[in-house]
């Protein structure tokens, strides 16, 4: 493919280079005239992707922007594309890669060097992004972005409880999140460094350039646990930058390198690689198990509230099987607002009703009444006593007098406008 790539390509010997392995197949050619070539290949059409895109950034360092940086970069010298994926090749840069130990072990001078590095690519021209159409985040942008690849790794069912809580309290801390968004690199790490004698000759890798957190390209120092080197480089990087570093940049850094492990593993999941799901899984345990031993490194500025427990207290029973706890009492007026009825008033029209009394027997028309005397007078009771057992006249109960006895009162006759309902009583008076 190299030879496909560069036309009078004749490679000699052939060497492995340190690459992303998910991603990446590198190796490092060397030709008949002494040269050196590094190849990469992609291993899947996402990688690809991110080559074809590092091969736009190249481009956009015009020799101006290069001639300003204190490092050299890459230069693409072919390309070579089978099916979906482009392989390309760069010429060879000096120097060679560093494991995290050999950096981090250096002299300060290294140190320097790193940060001063470091200082060079953030304070690079946004212009340089925009004009190439890559990515640009502004800090509650790139919160929320973080917020959503939280969700998609939590789905996966293989995240560690604390660790979820952990990374959810810091990434919903807004006040972590104000920071004034650069160019960054976006997967700087040791394998994209090449060092020679304690200074950095060429920076590699720009597949991820973007605007965006600056604390991204601190979190493979900051994941190495050594503080004297991690805070002599931002010492370093913070006298270089044009613009001074927020207060919070380190936190964000911690984050950032935990929160790659579950990035790792959800690539993994994706591309069905049981090799790197097993490891992720590994690696997510120990770092589960370090933060609940040490605490960890501070990742947010509120710190994280205690969890609430996930079984019930000493002493308290357990709920029967099927059975649903009862709530437990409280104080209803100060669980519940209070409540006040206002009665809504009924307009009752009343039904007017016409009595009309009925004359008793021998009551004249004057309204006086002849007293029978003897034998007439019991001849008349009799006979309406048989007048009311027959039904020939009706009677009602009166309402009683105010002293509570009750008078026998003539009932009122219905009218045609009465269309009440009214109960009658028929009472047999007889007296003795």
């Amino acid at each position: 493919m190299a030879t496909a790539a560069v036309p009078g390509l004749s490679p000699t010997a052939v060497s492995s280079a340190p690459d992303d392995p998910a991603d990446f197949d590198s190796a490092l050619l060397l030709d008949a005239e002494g040269k050196r070539w590094r190849v990469r290949s992609p291993r899947h059409a996402e990688a690809s992707t991110r080559l074809e895109t590092e091969f736009l950034v190249l481009r956009a360092f015009v020799p101006a922007i290069r001639a300003e940086l204190p490092f050299l970069m890459p230069t693409v010298a072919g390309t070579v594309r089978q099916q979906d994926l482009t392989t390309f090749v760069y010429s060879h840069l000096q120097g060679t890669t560093r494991t995290v130990e050999e950096l981090t072990a250096g002299p300060q001078e290294l140190a320097k060097e790193i940060g001063t590095a470091l200082a060079a690519i953030h304070d690079l021209p946004r212009a340089l992004v925009s004009n190439a159409d890559l990515p640009s985040y502004t800090p509650n942008e790139f919160r929320q972005r973080r917020l959503n690849e939280l969700d998609m790794a939590a789905t996966t069912g293989k995240i560690p409880a604390l660790l979820l809580r952990r990374w959810e309290h810091a990434m919903e801390d807004v006040s972590l999140w104000r920071f004034n968004p650069c160019v960054v690199h976006g997967d700087l790490h040791e394998d994209n460094l090449l060092v020679e004698d304690h200074r950095v000759t060429a920076v590699t890798g720009w597949t991820d350039l973007r605007i965006g957190d600056p604390a991204d390209d601190l979190a493979w120092l900051v994941a190495s646990n050594e503080h004297e080197f991690v805070d002599a480089v931002v010492k370093h990087y913070t006298a270089k930058r044009r613009d001074a570093p927020d207060n919070h940049l380190l936190r964000r850094a911690a984050l950032s390198a935990e929160f790659a492990l579950a990035q790792y593993l959800v690539k993994g999941i994706a591309a069905a690689d049981a090799d790197m799901i097993a490891e992720a899984e590994g690696m997510l345990s120990t770092l589960a198990d370090d933060i609940a031993e040490y605490g960890g490194q501070p990742i947010s500025v509120e710190p994280l509230p205690p969890a609430k427990p996930d079984s019930p207290p000493t002493g308290q029973a357990a709920a029967a099987p099927g059975l649903v706890d009862a709530p437990a009492a409280t104080d209803v007026s100060e669980a519940m607002p209070a409540v006040h009825v206002t009665p809504i008033p009924v307009d009752v029209t009343p039904i007017p009703v016409e009595v009309t009394p009925i004359p008793a027997d021998g009551e004249n028309a004057g309204g006086t009444t002849d007293q029978p005397s003897g034998q007439d007078a019991s001849h008349d009771a009799a006979d309406d006593d048989a007048a009311e057992d027959a039904g020939a006249s009706d009677s009602a109960e009166s309402a009683g007098s105010e002293d509570g006895t009750q008078d026998d009162v003539p009932a009122p006759k219905p009218s045609g406008a009465d269309t009440s309902t009214v109960a009658l009583t028929v009472v047999d008076a007889k007296t003795t």
